[in-house]
């Protein structure tokens, strides 16, 4: 499960995908099935979250990882790599590492 905390000490990883909206649906089912083919079942895996925007124009995926080591394993794995090429025919993206800085939450008033 996907917990945002500064205490986690986790690599999170974002990927924004641009997409044209006919193939956004397209996108998120490729990148379902390799995150339930292989991605899920690597070791350090945490989570991944994916989100389509409403204009249909990006999908983002939102992945947890206990290191950048795990995360880098996982791609050496051939198993998600056809649907990872196919998504790259309909979509281009922006990947970025990042950790957690700051989380707010609701002011007690």
């Amino acid at each position: 499960m996907t917990h945002i905390s500064m205490n986690n000490h986790v690599v999170t990883l974002i990927n924004v995908f641009t997409v044209d909206p006919q193939n956004q649906e397209r996108l998120v089912e490729l990148l379902t099935t390799a995150t339930e083919v292989s991605v899920r079942h690597a070791s350090g895996f945490i989570s991944c979250s994916l989100h389509r925007s409403t204009d249909g124009t990006k999908v983002t995926m939102y992945a947890q990882w206990r290191s950048a080591e795990d995360y880098q394993a996982m791609r050496n794995d051939p198993k998600p790599l056809p649907y990872l090429q196919e998504a790259l025919t309909i979509a281009t993206f922006e990947p970025g590492m990042y950790e957690v800085v700051k989380t707010f939450e609701p002011a007690n008033e």
